[in-house]
């Protein structure tokens, strides 16, 4: 039986409404054929276009078996490359981020322009054509300051994700922000098992004290719905009225989903008394309480969105029990720390949340991992978005190993 054809098997052995086996956690295999099905041709969130503001400044990621710079090019364009010396493969960008005047290989001083042309190349026979040598480009889409890659060479489309998400996204004015705070973290577990925990606030009461001043588990979203939920259209009719689109938008396939809940009364921002973390706002609706919008973006971001402060998570897959999580506070770019905000009354409750979390991700890795697991039910109270998880995760495992969908071009 090939590869594919287990962990097709696998998958399919999954019982409705219940946790995923425990091998898809764990298999060296499944998680090649997630890189393989789901990482090497999806798009996935790099990072901000404020955090490349100036020309040379350069941002690198690894996208499973791919490293990938992003860069600000003399044009101001930004472009995204895989990030490999076309001599001998050496990283051309080697930190997490930078700014040079051209991209140079460390190894042996293969130098490209910042549009990825070779530009030199020392000791080469007479006939060496560097026109053939660039370095190779990678799929880049960027909307509302979110700077998308995809490292397949025909790109899904994008415009059905662009057309959805920039009404909810450009009220918050993120062209005008600058990253206050970056976290890295590495969870030890499998990145299935992050998101699943994103997805659920069925531990929240237990596990996220500081969290739970201001965030209030609204399961009216996690899969669908809402309109049901009296005080949820309440919310959606007054911030709308404001300009803010706010209901509920979810993908066909499930890929991606916008909406703005409620906070926990009279909370408007994520703080330890609910007010907020940084003088003035990012808005310009003069809607006082705007509560949280909420998206995500299967595989790889979720975000938070509130009057005062943004939050971008970045997930990125290391390993079949290894994940990166990387958490920014975005504030206004004229923002100063110590006068418009405290960086720690800004951070304290995600920095605790994400560490409670990767607790959690770690301890499940370890239960899922074991001969003994068992996958039981979720509930349909409170595990609404785990469900819906796994239902985009497994259908698009099954179609990918299939070979039933078809390749799209970028839009």
């Amino acid at each position: 039986m090939s590869t594919k054809s287990a962990v097709s098997n696998l998958i399919a052995q999954r019982k409705p409404d219940h946790a995923l086996p425990g091998a898809l956690y764990s298999d060296p295999d499944v998680y090649r054929q997630d890189l393989e099905q789901i990482w090497h041709k999806s798009w996935i969130f790099a990072g901000h276009t404020f955090e490349l503001e100036k020309s040379g400044q350069y941002l690198s990621l690894q996208i499973g078996d791919y490293p990938v710079a992003i860069v600000r090019g003399a044009d101001k364009q930004i472009r995204a490359f895989h990030n490999v010396c076309r001599h001998r493969g050496s990283k051309v960008c080697p930190e997490a981020s930078g700014k040079v005047a051209k991209l140079v290989c460390p190894y042996h001083k293969w130098t490209f322009e910042l549009d990825g042309r070779l530009l030199f190349a020392g000791n080469m026979a007479d006939d060496f054509d560097k026109s053939q040598h660039g370095l190779k480009p990678v799929h880049c889409e960027v909307v509302e300051t979110y700077i998308y890659v995809c490292v397949a060479d025909i790109a899904p489309d994008f415009s059905s994700f662009r057309k959805s998400v920039t009404p909810f996204v450009a009220p918050h004015n993120l062209d005008d922000c600058k990253v206050a705070f970056e976290s890295n973290i590495i969870e030890k577990g499998n990145w299935k098992l992050v998101f699943e925990n994103n997805r659920e606030c069925y531990h929240c009461d237990f596990t996220h004290p500081e969290l739970m001043h201001s965030f209030v588990d609204n399961p009216s979203v996690g899969g669908a719905g809402g309109d049901e939920d009296l005080e949820l259209k309440e919310h959606w009719d007054r911030c709308e009225a404001a300009g803010l689109p706010s209901r509920l938008v979810m993908d066909d396939d499930g890929r991606f989903r916008m909406t703005r809940i409620p906070l926990f009364s009279g909370a408007v921002s994520y703080t330890m008394d609910g007010k907020p973390a940084v003088a003035g706002r990012l808005d310009t609706t003069g809607e006082a309480n705007i509560g949280a919008l909420l998206y995500f973006n299967y595989p790889s971001t979720w975000n938070h969105f509130l009057g005062d402060h943004a939050l971008s998570f970045r997930v990125l897959p290391i390993g079949p029990g290894e994940t990166m999580v990387t958490t920014k506070w975005l504030v206004k770019k004229d923002a100063q720390e110590g006068v418009d905000y405290d960086i720690d009354r800004l951070t304290k409750v995600w920095l605790a949340t994400n560490d409670q979390d990767r607790t959690l991700v770690e301890g499940a890795q370890v239960g899922v991992s074991s001969p003994a697991f068992e996958p039981g039910p979720l509930s349909v109270a409170s595990e609404i978005g785990v469900c819906q998880f796994d239902d985009w995760y497994c259908k698009t495992m099954l179609e990918q190993l299939n070979d039933t969908i078809p390749l799209r071009s970028v839009g």
